[in-house]
């Protein structure tokens, strides 16, 4: 019998350090709910675990980015629908201009109206926005949408240009434009005569074809210009009678300066002067929407079908895209679950056999402890043979 080395207490002690370690570990894992605390825990693990965690933030946040660019669609499709409304409304008007059942008076008014609702088109389209970005105004070209985890997992989108100019609807307005006058009155002497009159249009986009005035029965000299596309605009130059002296003082009340010569059936009128004269001019060459008259109005239906066709064209793009990104959005979370079931099962805790190899431990730690009580009474028996 030895007594300076307890060989058994040492052992059983040693198997208490054992026990005690591998029940610190299970309290451990048991508090945290983590299998790998630290990479001694499982040095491979631990990284594919990472790499994991890293595709999983990834995916939620290219989930965040697809839905931020459906709000982008919703915002750019319910302005567009507002659009839609107004090009009905505009189509509407002009169906109606097209029945001659309405006078140029009646016409007047409903083109005041197509002439707001375009400036309303106009309206939306610069003023909608996202974030501080225009969207239907033209540019908003090649925009990317990154909608995966890792590097190139994008889509780009484009917003064509929503404007009325675009669209071809930009509403008519009448504009005042200076021509120049060339008057010839003759055979003065008669009750009633007839007025030529010859117009040469100043710069601007009014173009005036043809011009004829005469005096009527009331005594007006009434002037009819001819415009661009065959239709025609009626004004009154101003009340006269048929004395050549009251022809030129009303003229020159209009601005136009004439003189007379000459006598009887050989008097002559002449003038050479600048008025103005308001004529329906088209803002925007043949895009804009005319229905002052009946042939205008017939042809603006087309117009506006056009624009019709190309917000729906747009509306279906924008709907396309969304939904794409609703199924993106679906796959991304179905991926980011998967990854973190796969990710839980390499890094988390099984808490029943974890809460069994803790019971276990702390079994053998107590077994352990009485044993090493055991071990140390064995050399108190060399006393007995001192005796």
């Amino acid at each position: 019998m030895r007594i300076n080395h307890n060989v058994s207490a040492l052992n059983t002690h040693r198997q208490l350090g054992v026990n005690t370690g591998a029940s610190g570990k299970n309290l451990e894992k048991l508090s945290s709910g983590l299998r790998i605390n630290r990479a001694g825990d499982d040095a491979a693990g631990l990284a594919i675990s990472e790499k994991m965690r890293g595709q999983i933030r990834g995916l939620e946040m290219a989930s965040k980015n697809a839905q931020d660019g459906i709000s982008l669609i919703q915002t750019a499709e319910g302005a567009l629908t507002e659009t839609h409304s107004i090009l009905q409304r505009m189509r509407e008007l002009a169906v109606q201009a097209s029945s001659d059942t309405n006078e140029g008076v009646d016409r007047q008014k409903l083109q005041a109206e197509v002439d707001e609702l375009s400036k309303e088109i106009k309206r939306i389209s610069t003023d909608t926005e996202f974030n501080n970005q225009k969207v239907l105004d033209g540019s908003f070209e090649d925009k990317t949408f990154h909608i995966g985890a890792n590097q190139g997992q994008n889509i780009k989108l484009s917003i064509n240009d929503m404007s009325n100019t675009e669209l071809g609807v930009t509403g008519y307005q009448s504009k005042e434009t200076a021509v120049a006058t060339d008057i010839k009155v003759g055979n003065t002497s008669t009750d009633s005569f007839k007025v030529d009159l010859k117009v040469e249009t100043a710069k601007g986009n009014a173009e005036v074809k043809e011009t004829t005035a005469k005096i009527d029965k009331d005594g007006n000299i009434v002037v009819t210009l001819k415009q661009d596309g065959g239709d025609t605009a009626k004004g009154t130059i101003g009340n006269v009678t048929a004395t050549k002296q009251e022809v030129v003082d009303a003229l020159k009340k209009i601005g136009i300066e004439a003189s007379v010569d000459g006598a009887k059936a050989g008097d002559k009128l002449t003038t050479a002067s600048s008025t103005t004269i308001a004529a329906a001019t088209d803002k925007d060459d043949q895009k804009g929407v005319n229905i002052s008259t009946q042939k205008a109005a017939d042809k603006a239906i087309t117009t506006i079908n056009n624009a019709l066709n190309k917000v729906s064209e747009e509306r279906s793009k924008l709907g396309a895209n969304q939904n794409r990104l609703e199924h993106t959005i679906n796959n991304l979370g179905a991926t980011a679950e998967n990854l973190t079931a796969a990710e839980s099962r390499i890094r988390d805790v099984d808490m029943a056999k974890e809460m069994m190899d803790f019971t276990k431990n702390n079994i053998l730690t107590q077994a352990a402890q009485a044993m090493l009580a055991q071990a140390n009474q064995q050399p108190q028996g060399v006393l007995q043979l001192l005796r």
